[in-house]
């Protein structure tokens, strides 16, 4: 599956724009995160971007989000290691462990674009342009600020070798790039 067809099977799987947004946030975060580590950057920007496809249909189901995306995923020529990274990205509900790079980049990937985009409604005019990443670590440590937000999911970045400033920076770097399709 390349980028295109994962687009399409995003947009007619999920409804929920807000989901979307998100997604697509993943996949350029997950992209520069590929990019970083030397690694794939199509098979990880799909992983973000296919990550939460059941959403919908699991929100208040979490024992089931991840593995009902991996039914709808079987008969992809996606990479196994995709797969497993969305069910990991669950790892808690689903009584897994993350333990590959790109388990681990994809919880840490697709938990700080929601601190990015809190961040960014904080700013007067609401532009990814605007924000500093020094304010996305800084909002870290502010455990009412966006507080769904899992801040141990992001400090995964760590175990992969990137620290958390440079890994707020790759983030808001990524997202910038898709600004518009992201309304920030």
């Amino acid at each position: 599956m390349d980028y295109a067809a994962g687009l399409e099977l995003l947009k007619s799987q999920v409804d929920d724009e807000r989901i979307r947004m998100h997604s697509l946030a993943s996949a350029v975060v997950l992209r520069a995160l590929a990019r970083r580590l030397g690694q794939d950057e199509e098979t990880w920007a799909l992983a973000g971007l296919l990550h939460d496809l059941d959403y919908g249909q699991t929100a208040d189901q979490m024992h089931r989000h991840g593995l009902v995306t991996a039914e709808l995923l079987a008969d992809t020529d996606l990479p196994p290691e995709v797969v497993e990274a969305i069910k990991a990205h669950n790892a808690e509900n689903l009584g897994l462990k993350r333990s590959t790079p790109l388990d681990l980049a994809l919880t840490a990937g697709e938990t700080i674009t929601g601190l990015v985009m809190a961040t960014t409604m904080v700013y007067p005019d609401k532009k990814l342009a605007s924000v500093k990443p020094k304010s996305v670590t800084k909002r870290m440590k502010e455990k009412a600020f966006a507080a769904s937000v899992n801040r141990d999911h992001i400090r995964l970045c760590e175990e992969l070798g990137i620290p958390l400033p440079e890994f707020a920076a790759l983030a808001v770097e990524a997202m910038r790039e898709i600004s518009d399709d992201l309304g920030l």
